[in-house]
């Protein structure tokens, strides 16, 4: 059985990977731990670290959109918003654990939904929510039910960081400042570009 998940987990990579390969995404799962200074080429490259390239769309990218401080000491930074061709918005970010000894990450960021819940560790509970329009939208799954969202992380040690990413549809044109929210983070206003 062990196999199979792999199996399974790496056709989910490889699904968004897809899906997220006009923005130079690499879907990060763990964090590596001593690699953060040599990150993938990624469009959510917006760290405290000087190693990394800004992302393209964001020209310097040194001002994260949203800051956003949760549980455990976890900082997750908002560094892009991307409206894409294909009918989504991906958002970028870091998580970062701020505290001086290792987060668990609590299992209420991948929502309750039982669908994502039997998938793991995710920030599958994560919306948008377009005031606007007065519409919701919630993370994109797959076709076996995945959320396309980093998945696959349950800590993170005394200052390590991972960068996450979020696919969710796309609200109007005429929509570009949304609120961003995830369970146990307080709610952030992001401005979507493209």
């Amino acid at each position: 059985m062990s196999v199979r998940f792999t199996g399974r987990t790496t056709r989910r990579a490889l699904v968004v990977l897809t899906v997220v390969v006009g923005l130079g995404l690499s879907a990060t799962a763990c964090g590596g731990g001593g690699g953060d200074d040599k990150k993938p080429e990624s469009s959510s490259s917006a760290s405290r670290t000087s190693g990394s390239q800004p992302g393209p769309q964001e020209g310097t990218s040194e001002e994260p959109l949203a800051e956003m401080k949760g549980p455990n000491g976890l900082l997750l930074q908002i560094t892009s918003a991307q409206r894409d061709s294909g009918g989504f918005v991906t958002v970028n970010g870091v998580l970062k654990n701020d505290s001086g000894q290792v987060a668990v990450i609590p299992l209420e960021l991948s929502g309750n939904e039982t669908e994502i819940m039997n998938n793991g560790r995710s920030l599958g509970g994560a919306t948008l929510v377009d005031s606007q329009s007065k519409k919701r939208y919630y993370v994109l799954r797959d076709t076996e039910g995945r959320p396309l969202t980093t998945t696959g992380f349950s800590t993170l040690k005394a200052g390590e960081s991972i960068d996450v990413f979020l696919q969710f549809p796309s609200p109007p044109t005429t929509s570009s400042d949304v609120t961003f929210q995830l369970p146990l983070f307080p709610s952030a206003v992001i401005k979507i570009s493209g």
